[in-house]
C-alpha cells in the first residue's frame, strides 16, 4: 500500500480507502469513478468489461472491441445505423458496387479467358481457385459475390440469379417475384402504385 492510506484509483488516480473501494483486474477503484469509459454507467462486477487499463460497460465493450460485420449488432431484428464513431472506430469505407456489365445475357454462362482461367462478371478480371465462389453459371470473387440491386453480400442459401445475374432473396422476389394484393409487402403494409 503505497503512502497516503490506500491504492492509487484506476481512473482519477487519487487515494482509494478501504469504505470506497471498488476492484477489478488487480486494481482499485473509487465506486464513483467505476464507470463506463464511453456511457458513463455505474459498473459492478457483472457489468464489467475490461480492455488494457480501460474498463467499459458490456455493451460500449461490445460495439469498440467485439466481432464486426453482419450477423453482430443490437439484436433480433434491430436495425442500427450506429457506426461506431462515438466510440473511436473508423467506419470501412467500401468501393461503390457496381452491378454486372453482362451487354448480352444470353451468352455463355461460363465465360472465358484465354488460357481457361474463369472471369468475374462482376469485374471482368480473374478468378483464382482461393476466391472462388461458384453461383449464376459463373465464378464470382467473394468480394464480387453481392446482389446486383442493393450490394448485400451473398451466400450459398442466400441467392437467386437470373439471366447470368445474382440477387438476394429479399430483391429478386422484389424485382422477379409475384405481384398484386398479398405479395411482397409483408405485415399488412399496402403499396400504392400507378
Amino acid at each position: 500500500m503505497p503512502f497516503g492510506g490506500g491504492n492509487k484509483c484506476g481512473c482519477c488516480q487519487k487515494t482509494v480507502y478501504f469504505a470506497e473501494e471498488v476492484q477489478c483486474e488487480g486494481k482499485s477503484w473509487h465506486k464513483s469513478c467505476f464507470l463506463c469509459m464511453v456511457c458513463k454507467k455505474n459498473l459492478d462486477s457483472t457489468t464489467v468489461a475490461v480492455h488494457v487499463d480501460e474498463i467499459y460497460c458490456k455493451s460500449c465493450y461490445g460495439k469498440k472491441y467485439g466481432p464486426k460485420g453482419y450477423g453482430f449488432g443490437g439484436g433480433a431484428g434491430t436495425l442500427s445505423m450506429d457506426t461506431g464513431e462515438g466510440l473511436g472506430i473508423q467506419p470501412e469505407v467500401q468501393a461503390p458496387h457496381r452491378p454486372t456489365n453482362n451487354p448480352n445475357p444470353n451468352a455463355s454462362k461460363f465465360t472465358q479467358k484465354p488460357g481457361g482461367s474463369d472471369v468475374c462478371p462482376r469485374c471482368g478480371k480473374t478468378v483464382y481457385a482461393a476466391e472462388k465462389v461458384v453461383a449464376g453459371g459463373n465464378s464470382w470473387h467473394k468480394g464480387c459475390f453481392r446482389c446486383a440491386k442493393c450490394g448485400k453480400g451473398l451466400e450459398s442459401t442466400t441467392v437467386a440469379d437470373r439471366d447470368g445475374e445474382i440477387f438476394c432473396k429479399g430483391c429478386y422476389a422484389k424485382n422477379f417475384g409475384p405481384k398484386g394484393f398479398g405479395f411482397g409487402q409483408g405485415a399488412g403494409a399496402l403499396a400504392y402504385s400507378q
